[in-house]
């Protein structure tokens, strides 16, 4: 028990939300409280009608470290819901799920909005003072991720605000670095090489919003784009509210022409999407790769100078930093290429 109580008072320590996942399916294999052969910690991710189970930590005796699934895998190649009958029902029950003999299989509901779940294997059928004591680490570890909601997400569009970029940036460029790094045989110009992309997405004319249908109207527009930004970009496409009416997005994309077709959609979509009592919005778009030894500062500078040609230059559409460079009509300057950062 001192051992448990020791786990989860690191566990409340924690901040980064891989590292409390991590923590999490370690306590539970190496508890001597339950004796379980393995642990998985599940979402449900993509669109309603095929969606499918991202592995957010997974861990059995035999392992030294957990293993996750990496966020930008292609959704379609991950299991389907429909192949794991007894999560669902524990989803759409929220209710513990047993079955299984030897080993036996218990499913618990964490978040059952969000699709999230925790799936533990064990010898023995777990009893009842043990799945009560896991539920209630559980509804710890549920709090322990709503007081990060609580601080990294814009209180208005609930989509991750300011002060959490660097560091999912940070994580984004070493992952950037180590693709760059690698031997890739295909790769034919600089756009195949960049694995991240930055984008700005800045609402045209949102001051006269405000002015003439008033700030309630104006932050349903914000709202409303938030919603529409989360079900037009991948799951594992990052958004931002970086203030205003200025949102960021963090992708992981293919080549420069994925990038640029991704935001084109979506400002399509804008273009189209009827807003209550406002009617019509466009939105103006510039985005950027990132380079070696990138910085968050320096990255969103140049989006940002994507973004601000794009308004100058008629609004409502989709602009590329290196594009624009490359047809002369933004000049490359040192501070652009190494990132340098201010903050």
């Amino acid at each position: 028990m001192n051992k448990l109580l020791n786990d989860l008072a690191n566990l409340s320590g924690l901040r980064d939300r891989q590292e409390m996942d991590f923590a999490l399916v370690k306590m539970m294999v190496n508890s001597s409280q339950w004796c379980l052969g393995s642990t998985r910690l599940v979402r449900a991710v993509g669109p309603l009608g095929d969606q499918h189970w991202l592995t957010l930590a997974s861990l059995d005796e035999k392992q030294s470290s957990p293993y996750r699934d990496q966020f930008w895998f292609d959704g379609s190649t991950l299991p389907k819901l429909s192949d794991f009958n007894q999560r669902e029902e524990a989803i759409l029950t929220e209710t513990v799920v047993r079955f299984g003999n030897c080993p036996f299989t218990t499913i618990f509901p964490i978040d059952t909005q969000c699709g999230s779940l925790l799936e533990v294997e064990s010898e023995r059928a777990l009893s009842t003072e043990a799945q009560t004591q896991i539920d209630s680490v559980l509804r710890l570890y549920e709090n322990l991720q709503g007081l990060l909601d609580y601080g990294e997400k814009d209180t208005l569009t609930e989509l991750y605000n300011r002060k959490t970029f660097d560091r999912a940036f940070l994580r984004a460029s070493m992952e950037h670095e180590e693709l760059v790094g690698s031997d890739h045989p295909n790769r034919r110009s600089i756009h195949d090489v960049a694995s991240y992309w930055l984008a700005v997405i800045d609402i045209d004319h949102f001051k006269r919003v405000n002015d003439n249908f008033g700030h309630l109207i104006g932050d349903e527009v914000l709202l409303l784009l938030a919603r529409q930004m989360r079900t037009n970009f991948r799951f594992h496409d990052q958004i931002y509210r970086f203030g205003g009416e200025e949102f960021v997005v963090l992708m992981r994309c293919v080549d420069h022409q994925d990038a640029s077709s991704a935001l084109e959609r979506f400002r399509h979509k804008m273009e189209e999407y009827p807003f209550p009592q406002v009617g019509n919005i466009t939105v103006s778009v510039g985005f950027a790769s990132l380079n070696s030894n990138d910085t968050p500062s320096g990255a969103f500078d140049r989006a940002d100078k994507a973004v601000y040609f794009a308004k100058a230059h008629g609004r409502n559409q989709v602009c590329s930093y290196s594009m624009l460079v490359q047809s002369g009509e933004l000049v490359e300057t040192t501070e652009d290429v190494q990132g340098v950062d201010f903050f």
